[in-house]
């Protein structure tokens, strides 16, 4: 599944095609809860991203695309998958596949509070803070996976913040000193733009610290189990990562 990073690329990638508002021209795709009608010879606002979501915004609606566990896009290019849907512009066209589409009505800001978007401008880390105080009995490990705190957070950033931050991941947020709570943080929103830089540079898995890794820097074993909540696989290390008790 892409974590909020790469929906930026995406965003950027696309943006970077157009100049002024694109019309759409044509639609096609297998998108069954889509009006493809009312796409055609649209003009398309912005492209935005929210997390792990990629929206294209028209004047009065926005198409909401969710790449999943197994979704993919194409630019200028198809392939022989079943297409989910494609959008083609003059010179241009998007297809999108394996994903979930969605349209929201109205103005997208009614739909998305970008404070919670570790990518963005907007980003508040006091509004994060504060909404994890409110989930005292939750797991580090469950509340970084959390869109509505961490939006666009994704496994491999979840691991390796705690890594970083040297927090067990299974350390409750009660549990969790202050100190170390702003560090969590903080360091959700750094490193989702390490995260951006190095799969720009087609360098991502090279600065993995703990993802994937049998050791972790320090050459001890690293644990690896479905852990919290969301049973999501993580890794971690017990003499480098405390448990707060």
């Amino acid at each position: 599944m892409p974590e909020g990073p790469s929906i930026v690329i995406l965003k950027d990638l696309v943006k970077a095609l157009h100049l002024g508002n694109p019309e759409v021209l044509e639609v096609a795709g297998n998108a069954k809860n889509l009006d493809k009608d009312r796409l055609l010879h649209e003009k398309i606002q912005d492209f935005k991203s929210w997390g792990k979501h990629f929206l294209i915004c028209f004047n009065d609606f926005t198409i909401r695309i969710h790449f999943m566990l197994f979704g993919s896009y194409l630019i200028n290019e198809r392939k022989k998958a079943p297409l989910k849907l494609g959008l083609i512009f003059k010179k241009d066209e998007l297809n999108f596949y394996t994903c979930k589409i969605d349209l929201l009505e109205g103005n997208v800001k009614k739909h998305y509070n970008w404070e919670n978007d570790v990518m963005a401008d907007e980003w508040d880390s006091s509004a994060a803070i504060k909404k994890l105080k409110e989930k005292p009995q939750a797991a580090v490990c469950d509340v970084l996976l959390d869109q509505q705190i961490f939006s666009g957070v994704g496994n491999i950033i979840k691991n390796e913040v705690l890594y970083r931050t040297c927090i067990h991941p299974l350390t409750k947020i009660e549990n969790l000193p202050p100190a170390k709570l702003k560090a969590m943080v903080k360091e959700a929103r750094n490193y989702s733009f390490d995260f951006l830089k190095w799969k720009k540079e087609n360098t991502l898995s090279k600065h993995w610290e703990i993802y994937s890794r049998k050791e972790c820097p320090l050459k001890h074993k690293m644990e690896k189990k479905e852990l919290g909540r969301t049973h999501r696989q993580t890794y971690f290390c017990k003499k480098c990562q405390k448990l707060y008790v």
